[in-house]
């Protein structure tokens, strides 16, 4: 049987997250958190609108989805982003505990790979999903700034 909820899914949410940032002026990025087959946090980043550089699209949603279970830690969730997490927000992720973080491109000068491995030994890591799309729509928002 095919599971209509897969990876791929749950990025186009993400990225939807992704286009609304865009749309703020925003850097881009989007994520969701995902329990029990069903979103449970939405964000993107708001670093210009909150005036905040801790205001990542992760750091969003990591807060929102601990509100919304009652918890800090988010143990069976997953995270998707469009974007490689930075390596404050993979430190957040680390402490988060979640069972699996998928992004889908890589950031190989901020990314969190690019230090190290900082995600919780548990963690599950996909990457490239949505890749092609998840880097163009960087691309066009700092072209656009040039």
């Amino acid at each position: 049987m095919i599971d209509p909820f897969d990876d791929n899914y749950f990025m186009k949410q993400a990225y939807l997250e992704a286009e609304k940032a865009y749309e703020l002026g925003e850097v881009p990025v989007g994520a969701v958190v995902v329990a029990n087959q069903r979103v449970i946090a939405r964000a993107h980043n708001l670093t210009e609108q909150l005036n905040d550089v801790t205001a990542h699209a992760e750091m969003q949603a990591i807060t929102a989805a601990a509100g919304f279970l009652g918890g800090k830690y988010l143990k069976g969730c997953t995270l998707y982003v469009t974007l490689e997490p930075c390596v404050m927000c993979g430190g957040a992720l680390y402490w988060s505990q979640l069972d699996k973080i998928v992004f889908g491109a890589s950031d190989e000068k901020r990314g969190a790979s690019s230090v190290g491995d900082l995600y919780h030994p548990k963690t599950e890591i996909v990457q490239g999903i949505m890749e092609n799309e998840c880097q163009a729509i960087m691309q066009e928002f700092f072209r656009s700034k040039r």
